[in-house]
């Protein structure tokens, strides 16, 4: 889902100055989209399958860092003993699924960017509609399913919930779509979490400590060495600047950087214009392991990429979130 203009970072002044009289006459949008979002949950009978489901969500729409959240539970589960896959609707994608992701057969374009990405990693599925491919998983002996996404999704009955927060920008103006970039109120989305994991710096969050959850601190690392020479960056994710910051942090020659909107599909002349602004500064063009995947394949021989992992600051804490659905032999409710 794509973010209001009259929210979004970078805006013209004229249309900040816009902006309070926009979200009054959206306040009416914004209270019917929370009455049909309250009403789609509560109608819900979520169904169960014969695996265990552990949900990454949020309840902001755009980049928080959840597919890294993702990745790092699917393994840990995979470390102990399960077999554990990710299923992510696919945005983006042309298919619908239910589908097993393989790298060497799918494009970006067929199954969407994060679950190529993640694919490269473990095991990922796709599918639009997340109890069909929940069944399928579990048919096909998955034990565990880590949803990439899903948290205002009711179809299926989950055993963990975990919601993901930017510390820095955790509810951008504080309003419910199409006010603001929440996809809920903040109380209703951590009311049926289990725990959340805040990612990055930033103070800790009133919400949060009304809603006497567990959290987990997080943060992105580096998952190789940042190449060496001059970069021109460039990404299309939910906030660039991160991806360009922690090049920089990383000790990056950073000459010059280029943000997109999330999941853009870079066109010859984008690319054109990045190979051409590369070669002024006298630079190689470096971008992120989700934006990777989006480029043609004689592009990502030409292109480095950047990976990112996820760290987290307690794996103790993490562990303990973990545990009930981690338990070999023992369903959630036995562990």
């Amino acid at each position: 889902m794509k973010a209001p203009h009259f929210w979004s970072a970078g805006l013209d002044p004229r249309s900040r100055e816009a902006a309070p009289l926009t979200r009054l006459l959206l306040t009416p949008l914004a209270a019917l989209y929370t009455f049909g979002i309250r009403r789609k949950l509560a109608a819900a009978q979520p169904e169960r399958v014969a695996a265990r489901i552990v949900c990454i969500g949020n309840l902001t729409v755009g980049g928080v860092g959840k597919t890294p959240i993702v990745e790092a539970i699917r393994h840990k589960a995979s470390a102990a003993g399960l077999r554990a896959a990710s299923l992510s609707r696919g945005y983006g994608g042309t298919m619908e699924g239910p589908l097993k992701v393989d790298p060497a057969l799918h494009t970006s374009a067929e199954v969407g960017d994060e679950p190529l990405m993640l694919a490269a990693t473990g095991e990922t599925w796709i599918g639009k509609n997340r109890a069909e491919a929940a069944r399928a998983m579990a048919e096909d002996g998955v034990q565990l399913i880590v949803m990439d996404d899903g948290h205002q999704n009711p179809s299926l009955a989950k055993d963990l919930s975990l919601i993901v927060i930017d510390a820095a920008a955790p509810f951008g103006n504080g309003h419910v779509l199409p006010k603001g970039p929440l996809r809920e109120p903040v109380a209703d989305g951590l009311a049926r979490a289990d725990g959340v994991i805040l990612m990055g710096e930033g103070k800790e969050l009133t919400a949060v400590q009304k809603s006497r959850l567990p959290v987990v601190r997080a943060g992105l690392a580096p998952a190789s060495d940042v190449p060496d020479g001059p970069l021109v960056a460039f990404a299309g994710i939910g906030r660039p600047v991160k991806f360009f910051d922690s090049l920089t942090e990383a000790g990056a020659d950073l000459q010059d950087s280029v943000p997109y909107g999330d999941h853009h599909a870079y066109t010859a002349s984008d690319l054109k214009f990045l190979h051409e602004l590369a070669a002024r500064r006298g630079a190689r063009l470096i971008t992120t392991s989700k934006d990777h995947v989006r480029l043609p394949a004689e592009e990502r021989a030409r292109i480095l990429v950047f990976p990112v992992e996820a760290r987290f600051e307690d794996e103790a804490a993490l562990a303990a979130l973990l545990a009930p659905v981690l338990a070999l032999g023992l369903t959630p409710d036995e562990a």
